[in-house]
């Protein structure tokens, strides 16, 4: 590997690049396209490095490489550029991420489906949290282990060839060998995967799509030191996290969730999401032998807890997803009670997922009837005492309700509960989530943390440092966000009385519902009801893009939500709800306030809006 054009130009843009690069966890809708992920970043990227230029204000002006740095950003996609270029080979086929095991797993879960053989070949030891037996057993991946000291020990092999390395170098292969994919393991960074040869190139979206999904890239923190590493060949200085920081960030989700159990911290929301669907099949499959397993999700939730709970589904035989309505006309407690009927006679095993409050329709649900319902004895068929649910709360929007200690509405219940960190826990500044259970899923909580392990998917230094620094004021932004919220909420309906506001009820709020995000039903005109969806469409845009135009300093157009300055606004049906069924999706606007903004000038931009219709 020599140093190159891309190499030296690298250097120059980090030295030059855009703080928000390494700073910001979401970037804005408005100068995004979901199909050119990457590709539209990187090509006008090119552009520049053909120019040569790598002035700060024409980086600023590149397209968002993603949505949120989970699924990628402006270092990572440029990591994968640079290590594409020294290889003379597509920086689609390079992909880095924050896991080291996660890339083995997605060419497993591809293989699986497609029912094709592989081969993983290594020098070295393979990582200690790689369980085999797990990976047979619960994931249902089949694959054939092979130690080598050099290629020359590489034999025909008739499927996928998976060579890994952990040496900590950063983009060294020999893509000349008979081998599919090359994986490098970085012990601090994470891994960076190369997809080898044209006859490969359809495994590419699945990849991504696993890293979307269970995983996250390569943090930008850890992507600007790779690059560091790939440009100059330095050697690495190990920074090992402080047991003090790690001690601070588990005693401030004790202290926030009330919950007894040790809290579980990963590298997002959806690999604790992903942790905790594998550890509870795992319990599944070790208890309840032979037992179908359902997993009862609401189709119009959050669309990556959707796409993924039926990801799980798809490669296992012995789990379904199925719908849970809990928005609308439907209520959530009644739905919840006819699908463990149900299941009850099916003498299956219930995992439930849901969000309280709701998103993006922000309802609470009757939580002493939903207490009552999830406690109830239920029988199979054969009279025999039914399995109990396991209820999975994601309480991202109002994760400091007590929900699982003792005496709380699920604390008599084997209950698990979860939040993005990306959101208030962080204020905005890392992904990384965390789950804590109560006294009676303390087992499971075991379960969830081996997988976590396993997938390598726990929170990285600079995330747990992150945590510790913002924790500790979490409740007290959440306080002064839902004023905020509050006061614009109450301001739109003078306003706009027409509209329907989708928010907590004053009496929830005291209960302590303080979310601040609101969702908004534009009113409407015309002649059908496909005229007025699709003037209401019209306007969900003008009114976002309105704010942002007239605040462009606070208003912004992106999914974010517990930032610590600013407005977020989204349609959900085209940012969060990107892969959920289309009839299941809201079209709607929802807002998300922090603590921090000019509530008065958004108060008289929103009045602007009204003075147009």
């Amino acid at each position: 590997m020599q140093d190159t054009k891309a190499l030296k130009y690298s250097k120059e843009v980090l030295e030059n690049m855009p703080m928000d690069w390494l700073n910001l966890t979401t970037h804005r809708l408005d100068i995004y396209d979901e199909k050119l992920a990457k590709t539209g970043f990187l090509e006008q990227f090119e552009i520049l490095f053909q120019q040569y230029n790598s002035e700060t204000t024409a980086l600023k002006k590149l397209p968002t490489a993603y949505d949120y740095i989970r699924l990628g950003h402006p270092l990572s996609c440029i990591l994968e550029w640079a290590i594409g270029n020294i290889n003379a080979i597509n920086s689609e086929n390079v992909i880095s991420f924050s896991s080291k095991t996660m890339p083995v797993l997605a060419i497993l879960r591809k293989n699986l489906l497609e029912n094709k053989n592989t081969q993983i070949l290594y020098t070295d030891e393979l990582p200690a949290f790689f369980d085999v037996e797990i990976l047979q057993k619960v994931y249902g991946y089949q694959f054939e282990l092979k130690h080598i000291k050099q290629s020359s020990e590489i034999t025909a092999f008739k499927g996928s060839r998976i060579f890994i390395s952990q040496e900590n170098k950063i983009g060294d292969y020999n893509l000349n060998l008979p081998i599919d994919f090359f994986i490098n393991m970085h012990v601090d960074l994470g891994s960076v995967l190369l997809i080898n040869g044209t006859h490969n190139a359809h495994y590419i979206p699945e990849i991504q799509h696993v890293r979307r999904r269970e995983s996250i890239a390569m943090t930008p923190v850890n992507s600007r030191t790779a690059l560091q590493f790939l440009i100059a060949s330095a050697p690495f200085n190990r920074e090992r996290l402080s047991a003090l920081t790690k001690t601070s960030v588990l005693n401030s989700i004790t202290h926030i969730t009330g919950a007894a159990t040790t809290p579980i911290i990963g590298s997002s929301g959806l690999s604790i999401q992903y942790a905790i669907m594998m550890g509870l099949i795992d319990d599944a499959l070790e208890k309840y032998p032979g037992k179908n397993i359902k997993i009862i999700v609401p189709p119009n939730c959050y669309g990556g807890t959707n796409d993924q709970a039926r990801r799980v589904a798809a490669t296992l035989d012995s789990v379904e997803v199925v719908d849970l309505p809990v928005d609308g006309a439907n209520d959530m407690v009644q739905s919840i009670d006819t699908i463990l009927e149900k299941i009850a006679n099916e003498n299956a095993v219930p995992y439930i997922i849901a969000e309280i409050p709701t998103n993006p329709r922000v309802e609470v649900p009757e939580l002493l009837e939903l207490k009552a319902v999830l406690n109830k004895v239920r029988r199979t068929t054969s009279g025999e005492t039914a399995i109990d649910p396991v209820f999975i709360l994601d309480q991202t929007f109002c994760p400091n309700v007590h929900f699982l200690g003792a005496g709380e509405i699920l604390s008599t219940m084997r209950a698990i509960s979860y939040a993005s960190g990306s959101k208030f826990p962080s204020g905005g500044k890392c992904t990384a989530g965390y789950c804590v259970g109560n006294k009676k899923a303390e087992t499971l909580m075991d379960k969830i943390a081996t997988h976590l392990q396993l997938c390598d998917n726990e929170a990285t230094k600079l995330q747990m440092e992150i945590l510790a620094e913002q924790l500790p004021s979490m409740n007290q932004r959440i306080a002064a966000a839902y004023k905020n919220t509050r006061e614009f909420v109450t301001f739109i309906q003078t306003t706009l009385p027409t509209a329907k506001i989708n928010f907590v009820s004053p009496t929830l709020a005291a209960a302590g519902f303080t979310p601040s995000v609101f969702s908004l039903d534009l009113p409407t005109n015309g002649a059908s009801e496909a005229e007025k969806e699709a003037q209401k469409r019209t306007l969900n845009y003008k009114l976002i893009n309105l704010m942002i135009a007239e605040i462009p300093n606070e208003s912004k157009f992106c999914v974010s939500y517990g930032q610590l300055n600013g407005c977020y606004w989204t349609i959900p049906a085209t940012s969060t709800q990107g892969t959920t069924k289309e009839g299941d999706k809201d079209y709607i606007v929802r807002a998300s306030l922090s603590p921090n903004l000019d509530i008065g000038l958004h108060k008289k931009v929103f009045k602007k809006f009204v003075d147009t219709l």
